[in-house]
């Protein structure tokens, strides 16, 4: 069976949505993580020796 016939612009304009939202989830995965190790560290982080 053949597929029905595509709109390229489509296809494309979706594929650069799907990237966005998938590059905005890891930007905001890195972020969380970042804040969750600053709060878990605390003031730990100035007490450290040199």
């Amino acid at each position: 069976m053949s597929e029905p016939h595509r709109d390229p612009e489509i296809e494309r304009r979706a594929r650069r949505g799907r990237n966005v939202a998938l590059a905005l989830g890891l930007v905001l995965f890195v972020i969380l993580i970042f804040v969750v190790t600053i709060v878990r560290l605390g003031a730990n982080v100035l007490d450290r020796p040199i």
